[in-house]
């Protein structure tokens, strides 16, 4: 008689991101399969991607949204149960109960139930048309009702409530986000870097009241304004409650599971509950006191927990709350404490005209990283966490890590130890993914991406993923493939050159002649730029080239779905009648007005279906498309020179407009910029652009780039 033996089971209660990563985790290493899995999901879909939520109001879908589909959870032999919440734990029984009415075994029972926004006790807060900003449902919910309004109030500042905030412009709606400490994502940023991302967003039309307390939500059935503790009143007709989160612990307290003085589940470095059967993971576990709000130390605590059930012994110490993100285009990047202010040194770059914020908190010796901030440009994230998270020493000159330029940093990946953590969200070291490209022979940043699961989670480690492989494929002696896409095998470069040698004009020829398949967003749009930019056909005549949205419209579509209308002003100048009608045309179609960085008038809000007349009303009076949705010549800058200027020693506006006049229609690689300055004060600023001019006394000065 042979005996079979019988498996253990392990119940998972939670099916958000961090009970798919344990599934995730626990399947790579039980190859023998020696545990039953069973995923309760109080949820009708599979684990998506909070993290991105967003995405879902710019197009993304919610198969986009998606983890994985349900056919993954049956490959890996896991049960997979949709729409079952589970309302009651039998511990001395091991079973768990649903909504159902079913029962389930368990010999370990893992709980990954996160959290749930919290919404503050104000009078009208159950209203119609007030919302939170949680899952697919909230999403549907908030997107039907944003038909029918047109001033949304978010009420929370932190990172959750600016993504909350984009959703609300990307649906058309004048926004206004409402915090009630002194600045934005305190617990990320100080005072000087909210002030930049205050400006920053402010640029999009977004309105932020900091300091503010609200008292309550106005309206009988629907909603209609907020009141403030001040005694000052708002209009809005939506709201969206992004005010934090509070654990979803409630099962462990029917239980008796040992609870924090405030909530969650109390848990130990094993993360065991008081229960040595029962698991907590993800944002329902309280560690040393702690809360972690972010996915990444979510993910760690389900490999600590998947490998324990595996036999290892490792320990949960807490985790690194460094995060990356795009908020509503604008770079924000946090790492390590960047408010530690015992014994410690600080460099700071603040450029508040382009918006643009980095500091480095050090100890006091200057030798170690303590944390940083980053606000405008995050591009430094992937090289300083490595520093904040490896506890390598900074540079003679810490400020080069953050200046562009700022010189070499002795710092590279061949120069990276195998231990250093590179995706904090998934714990992939370098050594990870260099091992990863030898053995399974990868060429390619998906593939990579794929297999060690680096760069999945927030992406900020992409570039330093991007930079190892690109090391170990050159160290192998295999030849990096710079291809634009799989349908070309060229660089842009050599696709350039193969247009202009064989005067090819569209991109069915090309694809025919030089390429594969049907092609793909990527060499599409470089194609058409190559296009552009060697024969520089008139778009809006009729030809077989790829013309773009913005090209055929004269406008350049925003993150909304609207248009922002840009007139051509050469040399900066504008007369009353162009000046009036703008502001007409501003007003009669309720545009966002702002003077760009290119002296001129951006008008932003713009409807498809009004742009001809819009353009119609424009050209009326002399004004015509300023390019600025192309890669092309922008714009020609001028100081009013000596016509004006008692310093001026020749007449800059009357060059900058020949010179704008001359290659206004110039197609290139990339945006073009330039300037002409009448005198050597450069009040416009023409050595820094792609080319400027300076007046002299003995005639003019040409600066490249």
């Amino acid at each position: 008689m042979v005996e079979v033996a019988v498996k253990s089971k392990i119940v998972v209660v939670g099916n958000g991101m961090v009970g798919h990563k344990f599934c995730e985790r626990l399947r790579e290493i039980d190859n023998s399969e020696q545990y039953d899995v069973v995923v309760l999901g109080e949820e009708a879909h599979p684990a998506y991607d909070r993290v991105h939520l967003s995405a879902y109001f710019s197009g993304s879908t919610k198969e986009d949204l998606i983890i994985e589909d349900e056919k993954w959870y049956e490959e890996k032999n896991v049960d997979l149960r949709l729409g079952q919440r589970v309302v009651a734990i039998d511990r001395e029984a091991k079973t768990v109960t649903t909504n159902s009415g079913e029962v389930f075994n368990y010999d370990k029972l893992v709980l990954s139930t996160g959290s749930s926004p919290f919404v503050p006790p104000l009078p009208g807060v159950k209203q119609e048309g007030v919302f939170v900003y949680r899952t697919l449902e909230d999403l549907e919910g908030i997107t039907e009702y944003a038909k029918k309004s047109k001033k949304a109030a978010v009420i929370g500042g932190g990172l959750l409530g600016l993504e909350a905030a984009k959703a609300c412009v990307d649906l058309g709606l004048e926004t206004t986000v409402i915090e009630m400490a002194p600045r934005l994502m305190p617990r990320q940023l100080d005072q000087k870097g909210s002030d930049i991302l205050v400006k920053s967003i402010g640029t999009l039309g977004v309105k932020v009241l900091t300091g503010v307390m609200t008292s309550e939500f106005t309206g009988e059935d629907a909603v209609t304004g907020i009141s403030f503790k001040d005694g000052s009143f708002e209009e809005f007709d939506m709201i969206v409650v992004s005010a934090g989160i509070k654990p979803n612990d409630q099962l462990g307290r029917d239980c008796g599971l040992d609870i924090g003085e405030r909530a969650g589940i109390v848990v130990d470095t094993q993360l065991k509950t008081s229960d040595g059967n029962i698991f907590a993971i993800g944002e329902c576990a309280l560690y040393e006191g702690m809360i972690y709000g972010l996915v990444a130390p979510g993910f760690d605590m389900a490999r600590v927990v998947a490998q324990n059930l595996c036999g290892a012994n490792e320990e949960f110490k807490g985790a690194d709350m460094s995060t990356k993100l795009k908020l509503m285009g604008i770079d924000v990047a946090s790492l390590g404490n960047p408010f530690h202010e015992e014994d410690t040194t600080v460099v700071e770059i603040h450029d508040n005209h382009k918006g643009i914020y980095k500091k480095l908190v050090m100890c006091g010796e200057g030798k170690k990283l303590i944390g940083a901030i980053l606000v405008g440009d995050a591009e430094e994230y992937g090289q300083l966490s490595l520093f904040v998270k490896g506890n390598k020493d900074l540079p003679d000159d810490p400020k080069s890590l953050i200046v562009k330029g700022g010189g070499s940093i002795g710092f590279s990946v061949e120069t990276m130890d195998d231990s250093d953590c590179v995706c904090s969200c998934n714990n992939v070291t370098k050594g990870d993914i260099s091992t990863a490209i030898e053995e399974q022979g990868f060429t390619t940043l998906d593939e990579v991406k794929n297999f060690t699961k680096a760069g999945t989670g927030c992406g900020g480690c992409l570039p330093m993923v991007k930079n190892i492989l690109t090391f170990e494929l050159e160290k192998a002696g295999v030849e990096v493939d710079n291809s634009v896409c799989e349908h070309f095998k060229y660089t842009r470069q050599e696709l350039y050159d193969i247009v202009r040698v064989t005067g090819t004009r569209t991109f069915d020829e090309l694809l025919e002649s030089h390429g594969t398949g049907c092609g793909c967003g990527d060499c599409k749009t470089t194609v058409a730029n190559v296009l552009a930019s060697v024969h520089n056909d008139n778009i809006l005549e009729k030809n077989d080239q790829i013309v773009d949205t913005n090209d055929q419209y004269l406008s350049n579509i925003q993150r909304n779905g609207t248009y922002s209308v840009i007139p051509r002003s050469l040399g900066g100048e504008l007369t009353p009648d162009q000046l009036i009608t703008m502001g007409e045309v501003a007003k009669e179609y309720s545009l966002y007005t702002k003077l760009t960085g290119s002296q001129r008038v951006a008008l932003f809000g713009a409807h498809m279906e009004d742009l001809p007349v819009i353009w119609e009303k424009l050209q009326a009076v002399g004004l015509e498309s300023g390019h600025a949705y192309s890669k092309g010549l922008r714009m020609v800058k001028s100081c009013v020179g000596s016509t004006w200027c008692r310093f001026g020693v020749d007449t800059s506006v009357d060059f900058a407009i020949e010179l704008e006049s001359r290659y206004k229609g110039l197609r290139s690689p990339h945006k073009l910029k330039a300037g002409v300055s009448g005198c050597t004060r450069e009040c416009a600023e023409a050595i820094s652009k792609d080319f400027g001019l300076i007046a002299t006394e003995h005639g003019w000065n040409l600066y490249v780039c």
